[in-house]
């Protein structure tokens, strides 16, 4: 069992500041981006909106979320220790389980059998969608 990320809440208002200080990193990622595709300032005017920016603060905000990966056994021994009410997605029959606890008792896990990446890609954006979202 390992960890992967750097974030992890313990309530929705430690959340929220970590919302809040990735902002200047997302406006400086956009305009970076918006450089190397040779944007001249009349195109960035017009293509990078607050929307844009926005959306590169949720997925930087969902990347750098923390995610444990482990054995279902693993997992179902964390599920007997924790009062987390979790959603999960995937399939109970395969080996491994991806799993993020988030504040006020909530959290997701994905399951998945040899794609590890894809797996905590995937559960990051849930957790995202699930239990970040309506805080942020």
């Amino acid at each position: 069992m390992h960890t992967v990320g750097t974030f992890d809440f313990e309530s929705p208002e430690d959340a929220r500041a970590a919302y809040e200080s990735i902002g200047p990193a997302a406006q400086t990622v956009v305009r970076e981006v918006a450089r190397t595709m040779e944007f001249d300032r009349e195109e960035y005017d017009e293509r990078v909106t607050s929307d844009v920016v926005e959306t590169a603060r949720d997925a930087l905000f969902a990347s750098l979320l923390e995610v444990t990966v482990g054995s279902r056994a693993e997992y179902e021994s964390w599920l007997e220790s924790t009062d987390h009410d979790i959603t999960e997605v995937g399939n109970e029959n395969v080996d491994n389980v991806v799993w993020h606890a988030g504040p006020d008792e909530r959290g997701v896990a994905a399951t998945f059998q040899d794609e590890e990446d894809a797996a905590v890609a995937t559960l990051r954006r849930q957790a995202f969608g699930r239990l970040y979202r309506d805080v942020l």
